[in-house]
């Protein structure tokens, strides 16, 4: 089932910030791109943002000629190849299922041209690795956790640099939810200010 998600301004913020929501890959040290999923612009003290994370994720490709696939409705355990064909290169389910149950692999099996793998969420790109080798492949593991904090450089869809990423990040759990509000507070400016703070509260 999908998470409805209501994200409620009621800090202090005087800097018209941006707020940024992410996910990390769960397997341990894999280099892979860190996207800025969802970035809330313009939202005021007391004003809302509505969004959902959905269960669903979808896999695709870019390959080396800049052409992109169309996406893929993944699953946990299976793996995914661009393979060429006749008509050129392609995305398919392979019959060889992920080294594990929890991720998602994406693999090069062309013969020559590095590729780039994207996950997309709810239509909007969550995490990417580029330049996938032939015969290399991408691994991808979303545990229910999204990371929220505030940014003035985040653009939706693009990667984050480690100066983006230095910043404090608050890592929010998905567990049992279904509807939730997400509430923003702290900030202000001179002796009074106060660090963000980001509590998701459950709706029932």
């Amino acid at each position: 089932m999908d998470i409805e998600i209501t994200f409620i301004n009621k800090s202090f913020d005087k800097n018209n910030s941006s707020v940024v929501i992410f996910q990390k890959n769960a397997i341990p040290n894999y280099a892979e791109t860190v996207v800025a999923w969802h970035v809330i612009k313009n939202c005021g003290y007391d004003w809302k943002h509505k969004f959902v994370y959905p269960m669903d994720f979808y896999a695709g490709a870019k390959d080396s000629y800049g052409n992109v696939s169309d996406l893929k409705l993944a699953t946990n355990g299976q793996k995914w190849e661009v393979n060429y064909s006749d008509s050129g290169n392609t995305l398919q389910l392979s019959t060889v299922n992920a080294a594990s149950t929890n991720e998602v692999e994406i693999k090069n099996n062309l013969t020559k041209g590095a590729i780039d793998t994207q996950i997309y969420r709810g239509g909007k790109l969550i995490a990417s690795k580029t330049g996938v080798s032939p015969k290399e492949k991408a691994a991808f593991e979303f545990q229910p956790y999204i990371y929220i904090g505030v940014s003035s450089k985040a653009e939706e869809g693009l990667a984050m640099n480690s100066a983006i990423l230095s910043a404090p990040f608050t890592k929010i759990s998905l567990h049992g939810i279904t509807r939730a509000n997400l509430v923003m507070t702290g900030g202000g400016i001179g002796v009074n200010a106060t660090p963000y703070k980001f509590e998701l509260v459950p709706v029932i």
